[in-house]
């Protein structure tokens, strides 16, 4: 039998500790703990929610890899390059890559009758992935592409019709500054808002044939290659894999390819979306210094309470590391008591906000309608074993006042 386990036990009884003075201490030491890995779950699961629900619409913009000219740069006027690539065939085979869509974006004027809006203008083709922009249409519904005739249909963003005073089949018409100067004309088939407010005002989505031809483009020709993948936290590792097969090298037409990332392409929003982790470290620290301070108090009071029976124990030939032992025993099950009320505090929450929403947020400085939470078993389990060994280190230290304790002058403690 663990001689030390069973006197813990005995010690965090109710029966035992009723009437202790060290009580009140010791429950607001589980209430210290509870409070706050309750906040560590929260924090948690609110900012990597907020993090994969912002990266996740600017991916729905610009995919996670892209297959451009070399000479491109930020501009929305690119150079083509040939949409017959010998490489193509073994993209699409690479695993983790979910799929690869043909795209042109062009810069262009919309105009009604009163009001003026700069767009740019992104041409899909008839296998372009909609499972991005169907989630967040608000009216409408997405283009319908054949693959020989021009549909003359546009998306537009919430934001934009607003601007322009627009709705659901009106026609608007499209100017295009080049020499010499175009026009188009499309009718409103679909509004969305993805509430992302940067890349809403900006971009509309047409018939890829529509920009090929004002660019005055080969039937072939395309601004680039999206790529779709599975896993977002691996990106790095989809980006060389791609690169290996096409970066930096000549297509078919003579021009020089190269890849980029989201990131790349999106450098301010990802930059500060990792500065996100800064708060979250931040805020961890903090509550495991609070739940072991209140911890540490409460050791000691306990010690203090407790230094007869330590005594008696040292008398009848303890030896220092067993009695150690008893505390540390005792101080782990005051721990999880704190962890498990602060399970139920934290993963309450995060289920209430989950499912009810009832935490809003202002889109245009959030770009978000409500708190996010992305909840992820694999955080909690790692909060949880986190909290519970790094309190239980910190106990260490104030275990080995009881080396120092006589067992003579604590039999007379009293």
């Amino acid at each position: 039998m663990n001689l030390e386990l069973f006197i813990a036990k005995r010690l965090v009884s109710k029966r035992h500790s009723k009437g202790s003075f060290s009580r009140p201490i010791v429950t607001v030491a589980i209430v210290g703990i509870a409070i706050g890995l309750a906040v560590m779950i929260l924090s948690v699961a609110i900012v990597t929610g907020f993090k994969n629900e912002v990266s996740e619409k600017v991916i729905g913009f610009g995919a996670h890899l892209q297959i451009v000219n070399y000479d491109n740069n930020s501009s929305y006027e690119t150079l083509p390059i040939t949409q017959n690539q010998t490489w193509l065939g073994d993209l699409t085979q690479v695993e983790g890559i979910r799929s690869v869509n043909k795209f042109i974006v062009k810069a262009g004027i919309i105009k009604t009758d009163e009001y003026l809006h700069g767009a740019v203008f992104k041409g899909i083709d008839y296998d372009y992935d909609w499972s991005f922009f169907k989630q967040y249409l608000v009216e409408g519904d997405t283009l319908s592409i054949d693959d020989s005739i021009k549909s003359g249909n546009i998306v537009v963003s919430e934001f934009i019709a607003k601007a322009l005073k627009i709705q659901l089949g009106d026609d608007i018409g499209a100017y295009f500054i080049q020499d010499p100067p175009r026009m188009r004309k499309f009718t409103v088939c679909g509004i969305y808002n993805t509430q992302l407010a940067d890349l809403d005002k900006l971009f509309v989505l047409v018939d890829i044939k529509h920009l090929r031809k004002l660019n005055n483009w080969e039937d072939d020709q395309i601004t680039g290659f999206e790529i779709q993948v599975d896993d977002f936290s691996n990106l790095i590792d989809y980006e060389i894999k791609v690169n290996k097969l096409v970066g930096y090298d000549f297509s078919p037409d003579g021009n020089v390819l190269k890849v980029r990332s989201i990131k790349e392409e999106y450098p301010g929003i990802f930059d500060w979306l990792s500065l996100l982790d800064v708060n979250v470290w931040i805020i961890l620290f903090l509550m495991l210094a609070v739940a072991g301070f209140n911890m540490v108090s409460g050791l000691l009071v306990i010690i203090l309470e407790r230094v007869n029976m330590i005594g008696v124990m040292k008398s009848m030939g303890a030896r220092n590391i067993q009695i150690e032992k008893v505390f540390i025993y005792f101080a782990g099950f005051l721990i999880s008591r704190g962890l498990l009320f602060g399970n139920i505090i934290g993963i309450g929450l995060c289920l209430i906000q989950m499912f009810t929403g009832v935490v809003t947020l202002d889109p245009e400085s959030y770009y978000l309608s409500q708190v996010p939470i992305n909840f992820n078993i694999w955080h909690i389990l790692i909060l949880n074993v986190g909290t519970m060994l790094s309190t239980i280190i910190i106990m260490v230290l104030p275990s080995k006042i009881i080396s120092k304790i006589n067992p003579v002058d604590s039999m007379r403690f009293n």
